[in-house]
């Protein structure tokens, strides 16, 4: 069994971190440097930055903590936010990440994934979807997808688009619950798992995590194969270590750093 990945992710908004409850209400946490830094060091295997305010503003990424945070850190990282085409995503994998996420773009344009995978491979190509949950007759899966940071629902079913994005060549799939988001509640396992089910690539669990068991849960009962955790280690409650050494003794494959 392929080893599951815990990814702490970084909201930046006006180069400060950032972390809200369901996209608001967001709290300045720090420098994003440092705290890559930290969780480099600290044994992460990967890093998310999410420019939050990008596509809401349709402005450009921040290529310059980019490529700040390429020099600083040694390990593979994602971005996400401000992403408007081709050439947004090559500035971004020249400035050195490894991946791209794409979210209100790859709504609007669907075939910039199968662009992008072409260009770039599709394991340079990250779908982030931000599902909540609906009682709508055309999301039959309950769950409809969301778009600029909670700010426009798209009539879209959750599990439809996951499907057709995995055809149109993404390499992973990011699924963030906005019920979820900030709560420190616990994944949406339902969720989560009717998608991984679905598809034949990587899909990382987004949105709730409060405790090692809350990975523990969605890493067994959703069979998701990554997690992202963010408020948990932003506030100093857990270590990656500590989450890490949890999830190895209730048996979960897990890269050890240390």
């Amino acid at each position: 069994m392929l080893s599951k990945r815990i990814i702490p992710c970084l909201d930046v908004r006006n180069k400060i971190v950032t972390k809200g409850v369901k996209f608001q209400n967001n709290v300045d946490l720090g420098d994003p440097i440092e705290m890559a830094v930290n969780y480099s060091d600290g044994g992460c295997d990967e890093l998310v930055f999410y420019d939050i305010t990008a596509s809401a503003e349709r402005r450009s990424i921040d290529l310059e903590m980019v490529e700040e945070v390429a020099r600083s850190i040694h390990i593979p990282f994602a971005v996400g936010g401000g992403i408007s085409n081709l050439t947004d995503m090559y500035n971004v994998l020249l400035a050195g990440a490894e991946k791209v996420s794409v979210n209100s773009l790859a709504v609007h344009q669907p075939d910039i994934i199968a662009e992008g995978a072409k260009q770039f491979g599709s394991q340079c190509i990250v779908l982030g979807m931000d599902p909540v949950r609906v009682s709508k007759p055309e999301c039959p899966s309950g769950y409809e997808i969301t778009t600029r940071g909670f700010r426009e629902f798209t009539g879209m079913d959750a599990l439809d688009w996951a499907k057709k994005a995995q055809d149109l060549g993404v390499g992973e799939i990011v699924v963030n619950s906005v019920d979820a988001d900030g709560t420190r509640e616990g994944y949406e396992l339902d969720l989560t798992g009717m998608i991984a089910d679905a598809v034949q690539i990587p899909v990382v669990a987004s949105g709730g995590a409060g405790t090692p068991q809350h990975l523990a849960d969605v890493f067994e009962k959703s069979h998701a194969d990554a997690a992202i955790i963010a408020s948990m280690v932003h506030t100093g409650e857990y270590t990656v270590k500590q989450i890490k050494d949890d999830l190895i003794q209730a048996g979960i494959p897990i890269r050890k750093k240390w």
